[in-house]
């Protein structure tokens, strides 16, 4: 299954994740497809930028979100 996740980067005590689709049974920091967007925790304001137009295309064709990204897009 096609999923829709976040893969850590940054250095240590400082993430910094991007918003990325990938196949589910590949590991978190794995291969991935596409690169959509990005989450910066870290900011004062938690910065996280989505591209909408390619995550709702990815959604048509069938990808799941995880938790997390749906938590933090704000979507259901």
């Amino acid at each position: 299954m096609t999923m829709i996740r976040m893969t850590r980067m940054g250095r240590k005590k400082k993430p910094f994740y991007r918003i990325v689709v990938t196949d589910s049974r590949k590991r978190r920091d794995g291969g991935w497809i596409e690169s959509i967007g990005h989450y910066n925790p870290v900011s004062a304001n938690k910065e996280l930028t989505l591209d909408e137009e390619r995550l709702n295309y990815w959604l048509s064709v069938g990808a799941q979100m995880s938790p997390t990204v749906k938590r933090i897009s704000g979507r259901k």
